[in-house]
C-alpha cells in the first residue's frame, strides 16, 4: 500500500469510525465508489490503523466471573464487584444486599465480631424479619469503634425479629476465666442458640499481623501455639489449617465463640473479602467448605480461579 493510499485509508477510517459517517456519504463527498470506500476500510484494518475491541458491559463480566468462581468452588452463591478505590465499601454493600436475598422468614441469622461484618452492617438497608444470634464475644480494636453487641443490635433494628446477645470479650486472659464466662447464663444460652443459626455472615482472618483480630489481641507465645497446629486462619474464633480442617490450639479454649462443630453445621455461611492478603485463609476456608457464599472483588475472583 503506497503512501497516498495509506492517507486515503486513514481519512476514510477516521470519518467512518470516529465521525460516524456512512459509507455512502463518504463515497459521495470524496468522489469514490462505495466499493472503494469499503476496500480502504479493510486496508486500514489490515495495516493496524484501526483496532476493534469488543468490551462487554461490566455487570455482565462480573456475573460471568462470579459464575465461574461459584462453579470452581462449589458455592451456593457468589457475587463479584469491580476492583476500585472504593472496593471495601462496594464489597460491603454487595454483601448486605446478598445477605438480604439469602435470608427467608424461616431463617435465623448469626453474626460474630469481624471488621467485614461491621462494614456490611453499616451498609444494610433492609432485612427479612428474622432473629439474630451473636456468635462471638467482642474485640477491642483501634480501627473500629463497634462491638459484636452493637453489630447485632443495629442489624436487629433493621430486621425487627429479635436478638440474642451477651457481653463478654472475644479472648479471655486464661482458660479458667473463659470457663467462668461461659457459665454466665446469657453467654451460655446465646452460644447454645448458635446451633439454631441457618445463615451466618462472617469474616475470614488470616493468621498474620493485621489480618486477624484474634492474632492482634494475643501475645507471641499464643500465636506460636496456634502456628504449631498448622493454623492458617480463623472464622469467628474457629481455627483451621490449609486444607480447611478444623484445629484446636490451646488458644481456642480462651476464645468466647461458637464451636467448630456449630460453625460447620450452619447451612449457609457468607463471607466477604476485598484484600488479596486474606487469600492464604480464604482458599482453605473454601476448600474445607467452611464458607459456601462469597462476595469478592474481581481481583480476588481471578486469583481464586488461578488456584490449582
Amino acid at each position: 500500500m503506497g503512501s497516498g493510499e495509506r492517507r486515503a485509508a486513514a481519512a476514510v477510517a477516521r470519518r467512518y469510525y470516529l465521525d460516524g459517517e456512512s459509507k455512502v456519504d463518504i463515497a459521495a463527498e470524496l468522489g469514490l465508489s462505495r466499493f472503494k470506500v469499503a476496500r480502504l476500510l479493510d486496508l486500514a484494518k489490515e495495516a493496524g490503523m484501526v483496532r476493534i475491541e469488543i468490551v462487554e458491559p461490566v455487570e455482565e463480566q462480573m456475573l460471568e466471573l462470579a459464575a465461574r468462581v461459584s462453579s470452581r468452588w462449589g458455592l451456593r452463591e457468589c457475587w463479584v464487584v469491580p476492583g476500585s478505590a472504593t472496593a471495601q465499601l462496594d464489597v460491603a454493600r454487595a454483601a448486605a444486599e446478598l445477605l438480604g436475598r439469602l435470608l427467608g422468614p424461616q431463617d435465623v441469622l448469626g453474626m460474630p465480631w469481624s471488621r467485614s461484618v461491621h462494614a456490611m452492617v453499616d451498609s444494610l438497608v433492609t432485612l427479612p424479619r428474622v432473629p439474630i444470634v451473636q456468635l462471638s464475644g467482642a474485640a477491642a480494636t483501634t480501627s473500629v469503634d463497634s462491638s459484636t453487641v452493637d453489630i447485632v443490635r443495629r442489624a436487629s433494628r433493621i430486621a425487627g425479629g429479635g436478638r440474642q446477645v451477651f457481653f463478654a470479650p472475644l479472648v479471655m486472659p486464661d482458660e479458667q476465666a473463659a470457663e467462668a464466662v461461659r457459665r454466665d447464663p446469657a453467654v451460655r444460652d446465646t452460644l447454645a442458640a448458635a446451633s439454631t443459626v441457618t445463615v451466618a455472615m462472617v469474616g475470614i482472618g488470616a493468621w498474620a499481623p493485621g489480618e486477624s483480630t484474634i492474632y492482634d489481641l494475643v501475645d507471641e507465645a499464643a500465636r506460636d501455639e496456634v502456628v504449631a497446629v498448622n493454623t492458617v486462619g480463623e472464622i469467628a474464633g474457629v481455627f483451621f489449617d490449609e486444607q480447611g480442617r478444623l484445629v484446636e490450639p490451646p488458644l481456642s479454649r480462651r476464645v468466647i465463640a461458637l464451636s467448630g462443630e456449630q460453625l460447620v453445621g450452619i447451612p449457609t455461611v457468607l463471607a466477604s473479602c476485598h484484600q488479596l492478603s486474606r487469600m492464604p485463609a480464604l482458599v482453605p476456608a473454601l476448600r474445607g467448605g467452611l464458607v459456601n457464599a462469597l462476595v469478592v472483588t474481581a481481583e480476588i475472583a481471578d486469583a481464586l480461579l488461578d488456584v490449582p
